[in-house]
């Protein structure tokens, strides 16, 4: 069964309130350990492309596309403890104005559900452009249409994750 969150159908079936924007300057529910990996997430109805970084926060690596499907909690939970991740960072997908969009809400439902089912913190990060910025970087490598679609997704959460690290990887009270 699913639940609405924000009008839109939700795969993961989130009732709880949703994780605080960083950007927003507010604190998540839980903050991030200030060192350890973290796991990039760029969420998608159709696919989740995922990005890891190393255990002292200095480059996001592009990891997998897995599909947004009920099996998909198996895939995260074993993938978060083979790298032992600390702390997930999603995307949070805005309008150019910096509105949020019924999208932003989708994903926040989506970064609750996963906290729960991981127990680990979730941050929430301006992916604006990360997509787009994704498929110029594939197509400035002549990859067919076929190989940018597998790989657009992580490559998203590549760039994600690695602004947030350039940024600091800021937690509440490190502003």
């Amino acid at each position: 069964m699913s639940e609405t969150v924000g009008g839109t159908p939700n795969q993961h079936g989130s009732a709880a309130p949703p994780p605080r924007d960083e950007t927003a300057g507010s604190a998540p529910a839980r903050p991030l350990p200030r060192h350890g990996r973290l796991l990039g997430v760029d969420y998608g109805r159709k696919r989740i492309g995922l990005a890891l970084c190393d255990p002292d926060r200095r480059i996001a690596s592009p990891l997998e596309t897995i599909p947004n499907n009920p099996q998909m909690i198996l895939r995260l939970r074993k993938l978060v403890a083979e790298n032992a991740v600390v702390g997930m960072v999603v995307g949070l997908p805005l309008h150019a104005n910096g509105q949020e969009s019924e999208m932003s809400a989708e994903a926040r439902g989506f970064a609750t559900w996963l906290s729960e089912q991981t127990q680990l913190p979730v941050v929430m990060w301006d992916e604006r452009y990360t997509s787009a910025a994704a498929e110029s970087a594939l197509l400035e490598a002549h990859l067919t249409k076929g190989q940018r679609r597998v790989r657009v997704d992580r490559i998203a959460a590549q760039m994600l994750l690695q602004t947030f690290i350039e940024a600091g990887s800021p937690t509440p009270d490190s502003g």
